[in-house]
Parts: structure tokens; C-alpha cells; sequence
């Protein structure tokens, strides 16, 4: 068993999972609640990566990092084959669940509601953390499972501008994958099954902490409630 690559992957996909929420929240409200030219454009340029073959997500990556592009110069890091690129990839290929998600929810928001806590004289920082996002928090929360889980197992991206370095870049998907081409069934099956405990671990714990997904009308017929709907 691979304890580094296991411990690499919760320390790669929590400080993704941060980023996605940060970012995420701020450009599915952005989308939600804001009209601008070329909104079409940012839209579609954020879905891609849902669309593309991880390895083009990464090669674009590997362009836009590499040592010669004008980021890589302007910034003066070197991320290219750390676990920071790791993290990169991971939010990158996580960050389109969580935005649509998101926006969705955003959407449901009655705007009346928002409007009468304006009317009431709340600011508008007050009005996302204590109004929006506790009605949108059922959508925030899918769109935050499926992205930290996507990022736990993303793996085209990873190895484009991560590498597959043990014990600085190898992640758990990257080490089960090393596990069956070095034949070591058991070693990889190992993974597997911790992999897969700790995703099913955290969807069942936000889906307890997010309370019941359906609510029971007066007829007793049982109707579709909060993100779910």
C-alpha cells in the first residue's frame, strides 16, 4: 500500500476543494446575478473542461505554465511537476461542478427575498453569507461533493503537468495505475477499496449534515425539494 500517494491525495484534493469553493462561489454568483457582454464567451470557456479529454486540459496547462509563457515569467514560480500543479489540475477539472451547480441554486433564490432584506438595509456581503447561500446551500453542497470527489480522482491533467513522481507527485489514481502495469493486483486493489471508502464517506456525511433531500406534501406524495428539485 501506498501511504505517501494517499496522504498526497487528501493534501492535493482539500486544498483544491478550498480553491473550488472560493472561486466556484464568486463566478456562479457572478454568472447568477450579472449581465455583461461576452457572458456567453466566460460560460462556455469555464464548461470545457467538463467536455475535453483530460490530457488536452493538461496539455493547455503544461502550455500556459511552461517555463517560456508569459505567466511562468510574470509570476517567477516554478509549478510545473509539484504537487501544486497537482492541485492546479484537480480544481481545474472540480471547478465547472461546482459553478453550475451553484448558479443553478443561485437562480432559485426568489429575488423578492433579496430584495426585502435590502429594503431592510442589508449590505450585500451580508445579504450572500446570511440570505443566498443558507437558501442555496442544498446546490453549493452537490456541486461542492461532485468537484471534491472529480478532483480526488482526477488523473489525465495530474500526470500532463504533475508527473508521476513518488513521494512528491504521485497520487492515489496515479499509483493504482502504477500498481496494474507493475502487476501488483493486491496492492492495487488495496487502493481501490480506500479510494472508494473515503468517496463514499464523504458524500454520505454531506448528504447527513444537508438534512433530508425530500419533504412530504399535504397529499402524502413525496416532492422533490431544495437543490434537488
Amino acid at each position: 500500500m501506498n501511504w505517501s500517494a494517499l496522504w498526497l491525495t487528501l493534501q492535493v484534493t482539500a486544498t483544491a476543494t478550498a480553491g473550488i469553493v472560493i472561486f466556484g462561489l464568486a463566478l456562479a454568483l457572478l454568472l447568477s446575478r450579472v449581465e455583461f457582454r461576452g457572458k456567453l464567451l466566460v460560460e462556455t470557456v469555464i464548461m470545457l473542461p467538463l467536455v475535453l479529454p483530460p490530457t488536452v486540459v493538461g496539455y493547455s496547462l503544461l502550455i500556459l505554465l511552461g517555463r517560456d509563457s508569459a505567466l511562468q515569467t510574470w509570476l517567477h514560480i516554478e509549478v510545473l511537476f509539484t504537487w501544486q500543479a497537482a492541485v492546479l489540475a484537480s480544481m481545474i477539472v472540480g471547478l465547472p461542478l461546482m459553478i453550475q451547480a451553484s448558479r443553478v441554486a443561485f437562480d432559485e433564490v426568489e429575488p423578492e427575498i433579496e430584495d426585502a432584506a435590502r429594503v431592510d438595509g442589508a449590505a450585500e456581503w451580508y445579504l450572500f453569507w446570511r440570505v443566498t447561500l443558507p437558501i442555496a446551500r442544498r446546490g453549493v453542497l452537490a456541486g461542492l461533493i461532485l468537484a471534491s470527489a472529480r478532483a480526488m480522482g482526477e488523473f489525465g491533467a495530474t500526470v500532463m503537468i504533475a508527473g508521476n513522481i513518488p513521494g512528491r507527485t504521485q497520487t492515489l489514481p496515479l499509483a493504482i495505475y502504477d500498481a496494474v502495469q507493475a502487476r501488483r493486483y493486491d496492492d492495487a486493489g488495496l487502493m481501490v477499496i480506500i479510494m472508494t471508502l473515503i468517496a463514499f464517506s464523504g458524500l454520505w456525511i454531506a448528504y447527513q449534515l444537508s438534512g433530508p433531500r425530500t419533504s412530504r406534501s399535504k397529499r402524502g406524495t413525496r416532492q422533490p425539494s431544495g437543490a434537488f428539485r
